[in-house]
């Protein structure tokens, strides 16, 4: 295998397939409700990541029933990941966290998922997810928007946070014997091939657990849309992407699990997505270049415990 998919990886940890049920919360963000930023991050657009989601008038357990029965019945699941998908999922108080995340504890929840920012997580959260974990036998992984670890990068896409918060935020989850995982983004334009590889092996290091690759899609309405529009932001080539992701994969220390290579974007509000083709053929493109080029993941994985180091 190429790279560590996490189809494969669900399997064999669980014994069967596994589906994520996506859980919408009404949560908002710090950098869009005014403690940071009321401006969001440049590439956020109002619906936030959570474009399929059911609306989040309903209660977690009601979501998790109703996307159970449809992916159940249409995939033939019977395992599945509570996943907490929309904006920064910690950004509420502890006590009403705590309520969302004991309601997504059904019988046929494996695994809890929650995505947030990496200042949003902290030792009381992280202590109440390990209870969790030990009482409920669920397993729980942080997803972490980082996008990039270059810092001029971090402060363009006015992300509101830079890269110390980050590793922060995984020390922190490794210390509570908790998962994470790095969401990503190989493609943006500020960044050249070594901030792409610098971003593989400092999550190598840190030992992040899984990694969620995005590639960059431009909406309407957005300060990025804007640019793109007045031509100050050109996206890469499909074929600088396909070369950057296997780049990064190739750095990419291979126990950690490939949550996917590419990502979708919203149709109806898209000024650029994926190049007009369809994210699974982009995919397949990914796949069959690595192994035409014997290329996988982990290939130069080389570069830790004192690689300069003379052994006796």
């Amino acid at each position: 295998m190429s790279y560590n998919k996490f189809s494969e990886y669900l399997r064999n940890k669980y014994g069967d397939k596994v589906y994520k049920l996506p859980v919408n919360l009404p949560v908002t963000c710090p950098n869009r409700d005014g403690r940071l930023s009321d401006k969001g991050c440049i590439f956020c657009g109002e619906e936030g990541a959570g474009f399929e989601n059911l609306p989040n008038f309903l209660g977690v357990r009601e979501q998790i029933r109703l996307n159970s029965k449809y992916i159940g019945e249409n995939y033939k699941s019977r395992k599945f990941i509570a996943y907490f998908q929309n904006y920064s999922n910690t950004y509420l108080p502890l006590e009403r966290f705590k309520e969302y995340i004991i309601d997504a504890c059904a019988e046929s929840i494996v695994a809890v998922y929650i995505s947030t920012r990496p200042d949003c997580i902290s030792e009381s959260y992280l202590g109440f997810l390990e209870e969790v974990k030990n009482s409920k036998g669920v397993d729980i992984v942080i997803e972490l928007g980082l996008q990039t670890v270059n810092y001029h990068t971090l402060k363009l896409l006015n992300r509101g946070h830079l890269l110390a918060e980050f590793i922060d935020a995984v020390l922190r989850i490794k210390k509570h014997r908790l998962e994470s995982c790095a969401h990503y983004i190989v493609d943006l334009p500020m960044d050249s091939m070594d901030d792409v590889t610098e971003g593989a092996r400092i999550l190598s290091a840190l030992g992040v657990d899984q990694v969620k690759c995005h590639s960059m899609y431009i909406l309407k309405n957005t300060v990025l849309g804007d640019m793109y529009e007045r031509g100050e932001v050109l996206p890469v080539s499909m074929e600088e992407y396909i070369d950057r992701i296997i780049t990064f994969l190739e750095y990419l220390d291979p126990r950690i699990v490939v949550q996917r290579l590419i990502g979708r974007a919203p149709e109806e509000r898209t000024l650029f997505c994926n190049w007009g083709t369809s994210w699974w053929k982009i995919r397949d493109l990914i796949e069959e270049k690595m192994k035409r080029e014997g290329r996988y993941q982990g290939r130069k994985f080389n570069y830790l415990n004192g690689k300069a180091c003379i052994e006796s």
